[in-house]
């Protein structure tokens, strides 16, 4: 028996019911679904949905997004997103992340503070957009504030969580070792934290990209939104869909990336601690 299982070809799969499955046919399957919607969609828009200003064909899509690739709109549109996205995240959750690590830290600092932030924190974003437009206008400095404040929140709290769940017997091993509170952040609580503070910033990553969208669509004459809302206007589905699947391929790429700094980052803490 172990000479036939050393002997199986290791592109090849038992299942649970005992059947042979190629290791092709594992990886095929996730995109099952997402081709049969497709499928369906083209067929839908090739025979009843013929003639809809609402949607398209998904190959009409695809040419429209060549289009748009070959004009250099897609690129320009997306860098003007992904730059304001990622400033205001840096703003926001970086301060979230500082705030709440030393509320995690200060525990009499975080009871002050609690009905402030439980004041400001469920305030919705996009409330803010007619604030921000008449004190940066239209353009980048006004989403990437309203994106800051959407990405603050999340951070702090989770930062703040994360904090309070270190093992607090690392915490009293650091204290009668005599390390300064700066050594304790950089050298325990920093360490243990790094796995809560990446959910939290992917969170964060996600909330900036929808809000960044968002804020386009609804005011900012500028980036992927307003080109998406632009197409809609104009009853043109299906650039409306190819900017659609354009920004669900963008949040792909960048949870991977983001993935593969949150591992990158533990190994070096890792190999730090």
């Amino acid at each position: 028996m172990a000479s036939r299982a050393a002997g199986q070809s290791p592109s090849r799969l038992r299942g649970p019911s005992g059947r042979i499955w190629p290791l092709w046919g594992r990886r095929l399957r996730p995109w099952l679904v997402p081709l049969l919607l497709v499928a369906l969609l083209e067929a839908h828009a090739r025979t009843l949905g013929r003639g809809s200003d609402a949607l398209a064909a998904p190959s009409a899509a695809l040419w429209a997004g060549w289009q748009l690739l070959r004009s250099g709109e897609l690129l320009a549109a997306t860098a003007f997103t992904l730059g304001s996205a990622a400033a205001g995240l840096a703003l926001g959750a970086g301060c979230g992340a500082v705030a709440g690590l030393a509320l995690g830290l200060m525990p009499r600092l975080s009871r002050a503070s609690f009905l402030s932030i439980e004041m400001f924190r469920p305030l919705p974003s996009v409330a803010l957009v007619p604030l921000a437009m008449l004190v940066f206008g239209f353009g980048l400095r006004m989403e990437m504030s309203v994106v800051a404040f959407a990405t603050f929140w999340p951070m702090l709290v989770l930062a703040q969580a994360a904090v309070r769940q270190v093992e607090p017997g690392l915490i009293e091993v650091a204290r009668a070792l005599g390390l300064t509170p700066a050594a304790r952040l950089t050298q325990i609580v920093l360490p243990a934290s790094v796995p809560r503070l990446f959910v939290a910033l992917r969170l964060c990553v996600a909330i900036a990209l929808v809000v960044a969208v968002t804020v386009e669509i609804a005011a900012n004459p500028h980036g992927v939104g307003y080109a998406m809302s632009l197409a809609q206007q104009s009853l043109d589905p299906a650039s409306m869909l190819a900017w659609l699947a354009w920004i669900g391929v963008v949040g792909v790429a960048v949870n991977g990336a983001m993935l593969a700094l949150q591992r990158r980052v533990e190994r070096r803490m890792g190999g730090a601690a």
